[in-house]
């Protein structure tokens, strides 16, 4: 499934527009992933380690990314240029579903990864109809990626003080 949207272009005289999609994310994609997954300027707020090889990355990817139940690509023009996912949680908390999202950083400021979270939020309750909420934690020092969900309409509820260390 591909869902997709346009970002009217913010140059008004430029009278082109990008078209933001998301789709599922496949092996043959390894080097436009690596490109995002290993960019420090996203991995300083991560705790992840990075990949050695590109042959690294493929295992990751079929091991991890294709079966997870709800990842895509956030995709411009049809490049990916990063990922966004829902998580599920289990038990009592089955009802409620964590939204997570990169693009690479030369992207950043332009509204993608915003439209990304807004197309997601607005299709999520349809494909699982068991969430009743969908929730988002950003680092408190990642202030680009708290206004993109505020923009994207979530609402600051607190500070989860040590609930992650990076």
């Amino acid at each position: 499934m591909k869902i997709e949207e346009t970002l009217k272009s913010s140059n008004k005289e430029d009278d082109q527009s990008d078209i933001i999609s998301l789709r599922l994310l496949d092996l043959i994609d390894v080097d436009d992933f690596m490109e995002w997954f290993t960019d420090d300027n996203i991995n300083k707020f991560c705790s992840r380690d990075g990949f050695l090889s590109k042959e690294d990355a493929m295992r990751y990817i079929a091991g991890v990314v294709i079966p997870h139940p709800w990842y895509r690509e956030i995709c411009l023009n049809d490049k990916p240029i990063g990922s966004i996912s829902v998580s599920s949680f289990h038990g009592s908390d089955r009802f409620r579903g964590k939204i997570g999202y990169e693009i690479s950083s030369k992207y950043w400021g332009k509204g993608i990864a915003t439209k990304a979270v807004k197309m997601v939020a607005s299709t999520i309750f349809v494909d699982w109809p068991h969430l009743a909420r969908l929730e988002g934690v950003v680092a408190v020092d990642y202030v680009g990626s708290q206004r993109v969900l505020e923009k994207a309409g979530f609402i600051k509820e607190g500070v989860l003080r040590k609930y992650y260390l990076v």
